[in-house]
């Protein structure tokens, strides 16, 4: 038995998930013990126990049920001591409306279109994609080539209270996402995700949680020119939140497309999976480890280190 030494802090790290998934999806597994190798202990909770209130560090991974529970999500990220990524974060980014101070900022993304409840839907003409402004796994995104189809699915959505997002289809979507994944401002890893929505008329294929869509997921290993618009991407949205880019404790850019013309899709700050087990056993164990040392570097930006200490 190895015992806690009295004289030494031990933080109370929590990863966030929902009551669906209270241990997540089992892709960061390995990250409590990625933690435990540098003196760090965390364990998981829904968000919404009130125990994630008493924890020294929250880390959100997988709060996919917030979509129906916004506002009260949104209060409890202002009531967590020290929430990674953070409450002006997760506000910003928990609305795709998002995308459209990134492309003002000079981001290459995909061209989205917004309208309110109450507004008139256009733009959609041709094959378009019609989902929620504030949407996690898929929920409530559609493809469709017929005009009328997609009015009556935005309007639906309208009359729900939703901002409602129009794009146009990109067909290199069939060729998979790109995923570039971050940790602390810095390039970690990339993996493919697979075309999720299906033919125009159909709906995706959800999880048994219903929290998030099905994925096929691969390793990638991306060019420069899609990394470029990763950094972009980072880069625009701190200075869009008044930080630095090495405080987002992870991100995952999405881009569709090659070195000739890649698009922003989405940028995840808030709950992405990181595709951890699309990496081989090294590459994971080397890259847990620097998720690790990038929450051990949040504690002492937060002012919560060092770590090892007497107690008073």
């Amino acid at each position: 038995m190895i015992l806690a030494r009295p004289d030494i802090r031990h933080p109370r790290i929590v990863f966030a998930g929902c009551r669906a998934l209270p241990d997540g999806d089992g892709d960061d597994a390995g990250l409590v013990d990625a933690l435990r190798a540098r003196g760090l202990h965390a364990h998981w909770l829904a968000w919404d126990d009130p125990a994630t209130e008493q924890a020294d560090i929250v880390i959100l991974r997988a709060t996919w049920d917030y979509i129906e529970r916004l506002d009260e999500f949104l209060a409890w990220t202002r009531r967590v001591p020290n929430l990674l990524n953070g409450p002006d974060v997760v506000e910003w980014n928990t609305d795709k409306r998002y995308l459209a101070d990134l492309a003002d900022a000079g981001v290459p993304t995909v061209p989205s279109m917004f309208f309110a409840p109450g507004e008139r839907v256009g733009a959609l003409a041709g094959e378009v994609v019609v989902k929620p402004a504030v949407g996690a796994g898929s929920y409530g995104a559609q493809r469709f080539s017929d005009e009328d189809a997609a009015r009556r699915h935005a309007e639906e959505l309208q009359a729900q209270g939703r901002t409602v997002l129009v794009q146009p289809y990109d067909e290199r979507i069939a060729d998979g996402e790109t995923a570039l994944v971050f940790v602390a401002g810095q390039q970690s890893h990339a993996f493919t995700k697979g075309p999720i929505l299906p033919p125009p008329g159909a709906t995706p294929e959800f999880d048994d949680s219903g929290t998030y869509a099905e994925e096929t997921l691969s390793g990638a290993d991306p060019a420069p020119e899609l990394w470029d618009v990763g950094y972009g991407a980072l880069a625009a949205a701190a200075e869009r939140l008044g930080m630095a880019p090495n405080e987002f404790l992870y991100a995952r850019v999405d881009v569709i497309g090659g070195v000739d013309d890649p698009r922003l899709l989405e940028l995840e700050l808030v709950e992405p999976s990181l595709g951890w087990r699309q990496l081989d056993a090294e590459t994971r164990a080397r890259q847990e480890r620097a998720f690790a040392l990038a929450v051990e570097s949040a504690f002492e930006r937060l002012g919560l280190g060092p770590l090892s200490h007497r107690r008073p």
